[in-house]
């Protein structure tokens, strides 16, 4: 079980980095970090692909278009939507919305399975949306006069991340559910392709083209953290996730999903060298016990009870 709560707050830690790495690279753009990163995952998987051992053979046809969709509208997607959001509102605001995703899941999942009783969850999603709602009026309260547009902006791109990643994330585990479910590597793999692939796309939205006019000093960070969030980003965090969702119960591995909001904020604290403001603490602190007491109230067996409604056990 240690093996996989430390593979797993690996990957949190590495997928924290989604929200400094877009401000990290300037002068060069989002779209020039998506089309780097994910080339650079896609040509890692194509190169472990030469060994029988990461190829995956035996896909049918849908599946294998799915994989390819999941990696190229999931992963660059979110990517793009989540980099934008960050540039536009902060440190703050983003890792807190999109990590929201575990209860979002389990809310689906509970309006279908009816888990949970609602009632359950009042005090954690209120304290979810109080938590938020803070950090939010914080946001806009020190946003210079004039730039509401721009952190309105910001705020409709973490939702959109959030989106993406509620879907890709819906999809990925009906597949992973399935009786003849991938090799998680294997897996892996092809999501890698589909997101080489899709990044392809943005080639034209790119500034490759005036990278001559940049000094070397910001193409040499920028080709790093490429193969920073390329390779340990990417790939070494799916394969940590894979890793710990089959070492651990799934009521801890989706507990540990809040460990990427922790590190988000902590990376973008660090990087814009400041503490969090009063609110942004308070904010932080009531989002993420909002959202590991909903986790937990899936995580634990409903208890029988006299109702007029059946309750469900398991999330």
């Amino acid at each position: 079980m240690l093996i996989g709560i430390l593979a797993g707050l690996t990957t949190c830690a590495l997928w924290g980095l989604t929200f400094v790495a877009p401000r990290a690279v300037d002068p060069f753009s989002a779209w020039d970090l998506t089309v780097a990163r994910y080339g650079t995952f896609g040509l890692a998987c194509a190169v472990l692909m030469l060994h029988r051992r990461f190829r995956p053979v035996g896909f049918s046809t849908i599946r294998l278009t799915i994989g390819l969709l999941l990696g190229g509208a999931g992963y660059v997607g979110y990517f793009v939507s989540a980099a934008f959001a960050v540039q536009l509102t902060g440190a703050a605001m983003p890792p807190l919305i999109i990590g929201t995703m575990p209860v979002f899941l389990a809310l689906i999942a509970n309006s279908r399975d009816r888990s949970v009783p609602w009632r359950s969850l009042a005090l954690p999603l209120g304290l979810i949306a109080t938590g938020v709602a803070i950090v939010n009026a914080s946001v806009f309260a020190a946003a210079p006069s004039g730039s509401s547009m721009t952190i309105s902006l910001g705020l409709a791109a973490a939702g959109a991340a959030l989106a993406i990643w509620i879907i890709y994330g819906l999809i990925n585990a009906a597949v992973m559910r399935a009786d003849d479910a991938p090799d998680g590597l294997h897996w892996t793999g092809l999501q890698g392709i589909g997101a080489a692939l899709g990044s392809l796309s943005l080639l034209p939205l790119t500034s490759f083209g005036t990278v001559a006019a940049v000094p070397a000093a910001d193409t040499y960070r920028f080709a790093a953290w490429a193969l920073m969030m390329g390779i340990a980003g990417s790939w070494l965090a799916t394969w940590c996730w894979v890793a710990a969702s089959r070492r651990l119960p799934l009521a801890l591995s989706a507990q540990l999903i809040v460990g990427e909001t922790i590190f988000g904020l902590v990376y973008g604290f660090i990087f814009e060298t400041r503490w969090p403001m009063t609110s942004e603490w308070i904010g932080a602190a009531l989002q993420i016990t909002g959202v590991c007491a909903a986790i937990g109230a899936f995580s634990r067996p409903a208890a029988p009870v006299v109702t007029s409604e059946r309750s469900v056990a398991g999330a």
